[in-house]
């Protein structure tokens, strides 16, 4: 995924998301229009108070007397001038449309949730579904004219909401404590050696194509991009040693066919399919109101995306899967990890789970269809997933089915799927089958990719070892116990990112 992609417009509807805190307890008529925002600051004790009023004048310093207004006017306007651009900045991005598409969606309840957790309304009249709400405040904001942040606040009803600065640094301490193991493994532990050879170009000149292919469980053609080997088949010829590369959400092929560039130049045929109900297409349509947020389903339509591939390109030739972010999810599903409700059920509603991320949010919309998304595919042999939002999703023994080979990847600064609750503690509990675990020093949800204009970035001379050796492996390539590792001992890491390879606490001495 990534899971939330760092472009500026879509990271302003997620602020702007995460600032409407608000909207999980608001009421269909408004007593009033939310007037003061307080701002609760930690240790100290004190409260800021600011009357949205004020920020309304193009005044500086600041004209009123709230506490902002005379600190703001005790330096000179400095305060009032950023407050400005931050409250009546456009919002191009929420219309009328964006908000009936989102409005019932998991993925907005999951966000609510986790944003009430961060301050509430005072003066709310009796509780109405938040989703009806946000259309009702949309069009409250949006009535007089251009959409900003002031605007949408100044149209939810109530008397003032306060924000708990403090309880917003305990859940950034908490997203912090998810990467402390992390960086204690990798600070003990020497990195795996680097030779330069191993992510350099192999023998073989890429080609690229691009190809469109109807399948069954989708309305659309699924467009395919396709990286081979000069001279090998043509695109639409059947492959016996076939790569997959699944992206994330709101992601796209070109941000690994870096990947897919220096595999094929080692001879391997590469498919890079564009995910069509989650991809960044599927962003730009949403933001704009033409089509609600992915749907549950699209937990089960990844996987059979990659099969429907495999049938038209690999038939009974054997695949491996790279994954990343959602697309790891897909690999896994693959591999035969069958995802389950159950622990959706149980931990979605625990704002003070000590395990709980920024990926929950994706992880917990799955929660009507995770029981339906088995769907392991057996001429999958081995599958690589890149920091994959996974804890809640899979079950306690989920890999004892799974009959590919796995490598796990995760960075030690990931925030998004922090590496000691989404790939550490659930890699720990797996069953030892010959599975390995690497951990990135200083690798985040996004560094690790492998953009087309770049060199395949720090994972690929690992991602060419690996695929090489998965097939190379024979009938040995499944998962067994006391299956030796995949990867040799050394020469895939990496100069500037050191990669090192965690073992199962089964396997530790």
């Amino acid at each position: 995924m990534p899971l939330f992609p760092v472009r500026r417009r879509s990271l302003r509807a997620v602020l702007l998301a995460a600032g409407a805190i608000v909207t999980a307890s608001l009421a269909a008529t408004p007593a009033r229009a939310l007037e003061r925002v307080e701002l609760l600051l930690p240790l100290l004790d004190i409260t800021f108070s600011l009357n949205l009023v004020e920020l309304a004048s193009d005044r500086s310093p600041m004209v009123g007397d709230s506490d902002l207004a005379q600190l703001d006017q005790a330096v000179d306007g400095v305060i009032s001038r950023k407050l400005r651009e931050l409250f009546l900045q456009p919002l191009p991005v929420l219309n009328q449309n964006l908000a009936n598409q989102v409005a019932h969606s998991a993925l907005l309840d999951q966000a609510l949730l986790a944003a009430s957790a961060l301050g509430q309304v005072q003066g709310l009249p009796a509780q109405n579904d938040p989703g009806t709400e946000l259309l009702l405040v949309v069009q409250r904001a949006s009535a007089k004219g251009e959409l900003s942040l002031l605007a949408l606040l100044r149209a939810i009803p109530g008397e003032s909401v306060t924000v708990d600065l403090d309880r917003a640094l305990a859940l950034l301490r908490r997203l912090k404590s998810q990467q402390q193991l992390a960086a204690q493994l990798i600070n003990s532990s020497l990195p795996v050696a680097a030779n330069p050879q191993q992510a350099a170009s192999g023998p073989s000149q890429p080609l690229r194509s691009t190809r469109s292919i109807v399948v069954p469980h989708r309305s659309e053609a699924l467009e395919l991009v396709i990286y081979r080997p000069a001279g090998a088949a043509a695109p639409q010829a059947q492959q016996r040693q076939l790569v997959v590369i699944s992206h994330g959400l709101w992601d796209a092929p070109e941000n690994f066919e870096g990947w897919a560039r220096l595999l094929a130049s080692h001879g391997y045929t590469v498919v890079l399919p564009r995910h069509p109900g989650s991809d960044a297409s599927q962003q730009r349509a949403m933001l704009s109101g033409q089509v609600p947020p992915p749907s549950p389903e699209e937990l089960m339509l990844r996987p059979k995306d990659v099969s429907a591939i495999a049938d038209v390109l690999a038939n009974d030739g054997q695949l491996v899967v790279i994954g990343h972010s959602w697309g790891a999810t897909t690999a896994l599903q693959l591999a035969g990890a069958s995802p389950s409700a159950n622990q959706l059920r149980e931990r979605c509603g625990l704002l003070d789970d000590p395990a709980r991320n920024l990926s929950w949010v994706l992880q917990c919309s799955f929660m009507s269809s995770a029981d339906r998304s088995g769907l392991g595919d057996q001429r999958v042999i081995a599958v690589a997933a890149v920091s994959p939002p996974l804890n809640l999703l899979f079950d306690h023994g989920a890999s004892r089915p799974m009959h590919a080979r796995t490598l796990l990847v995760s960075g030690s600064r990931d925030w998004v799927v922090p590496p000691d609750v989404e790939a550490i503690e659930p890699f720990g509990r797996s069953t030892p089958a010959g599975h390995q675990l690497l951990l990135v020093g200083g690798g985040d949800h996004f560094n690790l990719r492998a953009p087309a204009s770049g060199d395949g970035g720090p994972l690929a001379p690992v991602m060419l070892a690996w695929v090489q050796a998965a097939f190379a492996a024979g009938p040995q390539v499944r998962p067994a116990a006391g299956a030796p590792p995949l990867l040799p001992p050394s020469g895939w890491g990496n100069g500037t990112m050191p990669l090192v390879e965690v073992k199962p606490p089964a396997a530790t001495p």
